[in-house]
């Protein structure tokens, strides 16, 4: 499989979301997030996007977001239980594992999904990070996992306009999470599942990079 390819189609996709403004509905606003959605043109669920801003630099924002073996991501993400880097494919590219644990009072089994992530910085400082779901032959679905997918999603880390320590944070998401579970518990999770990241996010940048 060409992986710089898929990689690099995700990332051309995000674009494309991030300048097509048409079609999308607010479902979510807090003090920290607003969010929307719209169908999706990839598969039968529905594309998330969240905007909010984050204290910060950046850079710093993005320490707590970099999908590493290890990293910060399993000291403040409830919804990540373990991230894995299967295989560096280059400077920029990776296949990562993300196992998730139960979610919504255990309506959700634990899932995995395997991506190819690609990360770039703009020349205006801002720090993409794209994926979306690959096979790999070093990491097979597993029995104990329901394996979901990821279709072309990730994050934006931008600099906020005339504010240099802080940060906006744009989110593409749309997930498959498997299963036979029904619309109605998908379309009521991911909402509050984003209103929880973004909060967890911000007192993580506070904690440890900021």
């Amino acid at each position: 499989m060409d992986y710089q390819a898929a990689a690099e189609w995700a990332a051309e996709r995000m674009q494309t979301y991030r300048k097509d403004a048409s079609g999308w509905r607010s479902c979510k606003r807090t003090n920290e997030v607003s969010i929307s959605w719209r169908p999706s043109t990839e598969f039968h669920g529905n594309l998330y996007k969240a905007e909010g801003i984050l204290p910060g630099k950046p850079q710093d924002v993005f320490k707590c977001l970099k999908p590493e073996t290890g990293g910060l991501r399993e000291k403040w993400d409830p919804n990540v239980k373990e991230v894995v880097v299967i295989e560096k494919i280059n400077e920029d590219a990776s296949i990562v594992r993300t196992i998730t644990p139960s979610a919504f009072m255990n309506v959700i089994s634990p899932r995995d999904f395997l991506d190819v992530v690609l990360i770039k910085q703009d020349e205006d400082g801002t720090i993409a990070s794209v994926a979306t779901s690959v096979e790999h032959p070093l990491c097979l679905p597993q029995p104990n996992y329901v394996r979901g997918l990821n279709y072309p999603c990730g994050s934006f880390c931008i600099p906020a306009p005339g504010e240099l320590s802080k940060t906006q944070l744009l989110i593409f998401f749309q997930t498959d999470l498997g299963g036979s579970l029904p619309q109605s518990v998908v379309e009521s999770f991911f909402p509050s599942s984003i209103t929880g990241f973004y909060s967890s996010l911000t007192k993580a940048v506070i904690k440890f990079v900021a």
